[in-house]
């Protein structure tokens, strides 16, 4: 189990990550709908996070949620590289009620994100647009290439949802293990 501890004058962050876990959990950002956001990766990406996190809430959510997309983004870069043995490339299409979500990531050690989705306007009392900024944190922290691209709905929740349940499941499916794959690139290295 890898851990990491990041502290900044606006957060205050301990996680321990597995990245072949049971899907358990453990976590406590102060912000309940990102927590029910990251509890829903963590289950469908079958990874194991303990994650605490204690940041300036009172200002607005955004340093507790980029930092976050940070640290997981550092524990995904230390439990992944060298890439050795894995598929490599992962596919997700996540259907929640009408909202229909595609994503695709490259574990290329190389970090890209395109990300459309009309993400716009409060869930709760969360921002909407925050989805998109954690997302940018993790990717270029683990340096994945990764595709998030809305394809319906209405619902932000379900939207929001529906994005960090692909990139979990996508997120499986990239880093399974092949024992017929040694290094997945003709680059010989990644």
């Amino acid at each position: 189990m890898k851990t990491l501890t990041r502290t900044t004058k606006e957060t205050n962050i301990t996680a321990k990550f597995n990245l072949y876990g049971n899907s358990k959990s453990s976590i406590d950002t102060g912000i309940s709908f990102f927590n029910h956001m990251l509890d829903s990766f963590v289950r469908h990406s079958l990874i194991d996070l303990e994650l605490q996190c204690s940041g300036d809430i009172d200002v607005d959510y955004h340093h507790s949620v980029e930092d976050c997309g940070i640290v997981i983004g550092e524990l995904l870069h230390q439990s992944l590289y060298p890439a050795n043995g894995i598929e490599r490339f992962g596919y997700a299409s996540v259907v929640m009620d009408e909202a229909c979500v595609e994503c695709s990531i490259d574990v290329s050690n190389r970090a890209f994100l395109v990300f459309e989705a009309p993400l716009s306007g409060k869930i709760g009392t969360f921002d909407a647009e925050l989805v998109e900024e954690f997302f940018r944190a993790l990717v270029s922290n683990a340096n994945l290439s990764v595709h998030i691209i809305y394809k319906r709905g209405k619902n932000l929740h379900h939207i929001s949802e529906a994005i960090f349940k692909s990139f979990a499941v996508a997120f499986r499916n990239a880093v399974k293990q092949n024992d017929r794959i040694t290094l997945p690139s003709t680059k010989g290295m990644l």
